[in-house]
């Protein structure tokens, strides 16, 4: 429903007072129903349909609300929480963060200091640090330094409170003092994020100390290509002060406290409450690059693929963001089942960007997704040539690259990524199971193999597809009965997966339990299995194990490699 429509229906349901009417009832569950699937626009719209019948019922509103601020359209909001509170007073929680985000915007603090005073309740840590950023904007300095301490005293906010204040004196210019806190010498060290890490860097260059700042950037992010560390460090090195804008005023800093409250709450609390901050964050300042990246990534989480690749859309080409940017928008492209489009995005963004690993890396996972294998490896080993040091945590490059190999039936190489990933990260049970199945289905260094699996299985015993491994190991060295309790294990651990049952199947017709077999393979077909293992499975249902097997040769067939690495992932 367009804005104009909504207001409409605000209006009109104010001036009429109506009861919600049979024929619109449909409204608000078509609302309901599109709230309950995180589509925020859809729900939007059906909310105002439904508002236009009645508009005095608190549901009604709050619905729209929640839906408007997921969507990003604070005004709408605003009208309803408005509306809201004139209905009953004093507005929901939920309202409360379309009236803040208001006044904040508006940046009227006397109104968030009068909201505090009546205990506007949005959330501990964020009611605490908006009356200390608010009392900032009123010019009121000494009650804001009084507010942020006393959050430092509180226990699991001391962070917080220190971070914040040290954003607040550098907003007023006590640059000293905020380096004081930054650095750990006010009160001891304080853990800080990549942009808490920017704003000390800024600071430091403030202080004209852009030596320190370059070996705090150093220190922190090492020397590898970062689009925005490298932004920041050319700036530097050609004797540039950099501006303090990380906070440029307290509506700045309440978008700050919105946005530390998301990334706390980031995986731990439930996605659309982390979504309701970031937008607040978002709204306040619109230029907030790391707010809008974690909202994008937060709508992926929700399954809004569009909203999300729209987000990574809104950074231009110039902004050092960009590249992170792009890489997240093919993700929600390619989430959204826009395959080619998202590989195609990937692909510019390479060209623009040739000498940038994460790039080349997106674009190989992406390819290896989907089986394009030979382009896949082309693009692990430009990866791995734009290296200028090979570390631990480039093992998985090598393991990938080397997936890619097998799959394309190029052991030799496959099995040196393989070693190669290993000897940077030796107990990393996905190599291990592998590189150690891949040689037992060879028939080769099988007590090295078996011994690889078995250590796979020690390192991580709860992965279904690692434990099949180990069973499917056995079965291919004949030690069937060795096979049974592990793959039954497996079975348990990856009930619905068609290889894992199928593979039950097999051990228990070689065990001599034919009947279970049986079930088994028709099992693992109803679980849509690829339709080169369903017709084998069909075979086997009319013909025996024995019959197909002797029909290959006598070989049972390889269990997928690929399947460890899609699990693992």
């Amino acid at each position: 429903m367009p804005k104009s429509r909504l207001f409409t229906a605000l209006a009109l349901a104010a001036a009429l007072g109506a009861p919600l009417r049979a024929e619109d009832a449909g409204a608000y569950l078509a609302a309901r129903v599109a709230e309950a699937q995180n589509d925020f626009r859809a729900a939007a719209g059906w909310y105002g349909r439904a508002i236009l019948s009645d508009g005095s019922t608190p549901a009604l509103l709050e619905g729209a609300i929640l839906a408007e601020l997921g969507s990003g359209d604070f005004a709408l909001a605003v009208e309803a929480a408005r509306k809201l509170k004139t209905l009953q007073g004093e507005p929901s929680q939920l309202a409360e963060f379309a009236l803040l985000a208001d006044e904040a915007q508006r940046e009227d603090y006397a109104a968030l200091l009068a909201a505090a005073d009546k205990g506007r309740n949005v959330g501990e840590l964020v009611d605490g640090l908006v009356r200390a950023w608010a009392s900032v904007g009123a010019g009121k300095m000494s009650d804001a330094l009084a507010a942020f301490d006393e959050i430092t005293r509180t226990e699991g906010l001391a962070a917080f409170g220190h971070y914040h204040k040290a954003l607040a004196l550098a907003s007023v210019g006590d640059l000293e003092g905020a380096d004081e806190i930054l650095s750990g010498r006010a009160a001891g060290p304080i853990y800080m994020m990549r942009r808490g890490v920017f704003a000390h860097v800024q600071i430091l260059s403030q202080l004209e100390r852009n030596a320190d700042a370059l070996a705090l950037l150093d220190k922190s992010f090492g020397t590898g290509p970062d689009p925005i560390v490298d932004a920041l460090r050319h700036r530097l090195q050609a004797g540039e002060p950099l501006p303090f804008d990380t906070v440029r005023s307290a509506r700045d800093g309440i978008a700050e406290v919105f946005f530390s409250v998301a990334t706390a709450l980031n995986g731990d609390a439930d996605p659309v409450y982390t979504l309701l901050h970031l937008r607040v964050a978002g709204y306040l300042r619109p230029d907030h690059t790391d707010a809008k990246l974690l909202t994008a990534d937060v709508l992926e989480t929700l399954g809004q693929h569009q909203l999300a690749a729209e987000t990574y859309a809104s950074f231009p080409a110039e902004d050092p963001a960009h590249v992170s940017a792009e890489i997240g928008r093919a993700g929600a492209l390619w989430s959204d089942g826009k395959v080619d489009a998202a590989i195609e995005a990937l692909q510019a963004l390479a060209r623009a960007n040739p000498d940038l690993v994460s790039v080349q890396f997106a674009l190989a996972d992406m390819l290896r997704a989907e089986d394009r294998f030979d382009e896949a490896r082309t693009a692990y080993t430009a990866a791995i040539e734009l290296k200028p040091r090979i570390d631990k945590e480039d093992w998985v490059l090598f393991f990938y690259r080397g997936i890619c190999h097998e799959q394309l039936r190029d052991w030799a190489p496959a099995e040196a990524d393989f070693r190669k990933a290993l000897e940077l990260n030796p107990n990393q049970p996905q190599v291990l199971n592998y590189l150690g199945y891949g040689l037992v289905d060879r028939g080769e260094k099988l007590d090295e193999a078996l011994a690889m699996i078995e250590k796979a299985v020690a390192a991580d015993p709860d992965k279904g597809y690692i434990i099949d491994s180990l069973a499917w190991a056995y079965f291919r060295l004949g030690r069937y009965a060795d096979a049974l309790e592990p793959m039954e294990k497996a079975s348990l651990l990856e009930p619905v997966d068609p290889v894992v049952t199928d593979h039950l199947g097999d051990v228990y017709w070689m065990v001599g339990r034919k009947l279970e077999a049986r079930f088994q393979w028709r099992r693992a077909l109803s679980f849509q299995p690829t339709e080169t293992d369903a017709e084998r499975i069909r075979s086997k249902l009319e013909l025996g194990l024995d019959a197909v097997m002797q029909a290959e040769g006598g070989k049972a067939p390889a269990k997928p490699p690929v399947k460890a690495a899609e699990n693992g992932n």
